[in-house]
């Protein structure tokens, strides 16, 4: 089954796709107000597709039901954690890349993109994915199931590039966690383009601007 989504184009015809997974009880539209700080004009067509996350109890906030994309079952976010979850959202990431292809983007023009749970579940599933992708945005997150992602990376993204943004000041995913995983990758032979900003768990100007710098990049604009 295909997530419901907020979908967005920013031209007729996209020729490309950005496929952005929300933070742990926020849904699809919380990154929409984003695309016109982000989007240049001078870019190709766009499909924005922001789809939400199904609702499921969440350990760390009492078991109450909200929109989370696996588990957190503690305040230490990189221990005890929830494969199972982690690996059904990668699967319906893989469907919504499918369905991108299905409608005229194939694999390489897709771009993943994902904020604090969103971005665990885009790192996670874009290293994994079996077809080549245009890249991945991970903002103030971290790696989940590391241990495996030698074993199970994909060959066709081996040269994935990834952009990773993080607050230096995050009391939710601490920097601290973001910087091991962008090692961790980097140790696998990923290219990573690292930045840090003097904030908490939230999204900065400065940093949408080096975003769209790096995302130009990819959309050859």
């Amino acid at each position: 089954m295909i997530l419901p989504a907020v979908e967005l184009e920013t031209k007729p015809k996209p020729r490309h796709s950005i496929i952005w997974l929300h933070g742990l009880g926020a849904d699809g539209h919380d990154f929409a107000p984003i695309i016109p700080e982000l989007v240049s004009r001078e870019w190709p067509a766009l499909r924005f597709v922001f789809p939400h996350a199904p609702v499921r109890p969440v350990t760390i906030n009492g078991g109450a039901a909200m929109r989370a994309w696996y588990d957190i079952k503690g305040s230490d976010i990189a221990s005890r954690q929830d494969e199972t979850g982690v690996r059904e959202s990668v699967a319906q990431l893989d469907a919504l890349i499918a369905r991108e292809h299905d409608r005229g983007v194939p694999a390489e023009r897709v771009i993943l993109a994902g904020f604090s749970q969103g971005g665990a579940i885009v790192l996670a599933g874009g290293v994994r994915h079996a077809k080549r992708l245009g890249g991945v945005v991970a903002l103030s997150t971290y790696l989940p199931i590391h241990e495996t992602t030698a074993a199970e990376r994909s060959v066709a993204n081996a040269e994935l590039p990834i952009f990773m943004a993080h607050g230096s000041h995050d009391p939710v995913v601490p920097q601290s966690l973001g910087t091991r995983s962008r090692d961790l990758l980097r140790g696998l032979g990923y290219s990573i383009d690292w930045h840090s900003y003097p904030m908490a768990h939230s999204v900065s100007a400065e940093e949408i601007a080096d975003l769209r710098q790096w995302l130009g990049q990819r959309l050859g604009a």
